[in-house]
């Protein structure tokens, strides 16, 4: 299947996924958060990683949380569309770069960190 066949067919269902990651509201809010805090922020993989590594408990185990309900939706449309994980990841990951608000870390593809 072509890359770009692959990328068509989970548009639709990844901007299904940036609207309901699954995450509560409060657990949202604090994600704000620490993206505002630049704890935090999009990592180049798809999943939300440490911009620092000395955070709080607290922060780490929001990103676990965050990351574990993201693989399980990215798996999910993965499966639906006969597609490798690693693909909706990385699409997922795109989308992500676009909906990250001024301000907040995004990673490049060589693993800096940037301010958007």
């Amino acid at each position: 299947m072509k890359y770009s066949s692959i990328l068509g067919k989970c548009t639709l269902l990844l901007l299904a996924l940036l609207l309901s990651v699954g995450i509560s509201h409060a657990q949202e809010m604090s994600l704000n958060e620490a993206k505002s805090a630049g704890l935090i922020g999009e990592g180049r993989d798809g999943y939300i990683a440490l911009v620092q590594q000395n955070v709080p408990e607290q922060v780490r185990e929001l990103v676990q949380r965050v990351n574990r309900e993201r693989r399980e939706r990215y798996q999910e449309i993965a499966n639906e569309n006969g597609v490798a994980l690693r693909d909706v990841a990385r699409l997922a990951y795109a989308r992500a770069v676009e909906a990250t608000q001024p301000g907040h870390f995004v990673q490049d593809d060589q693993g800096n960190w940037l301010r958007k």
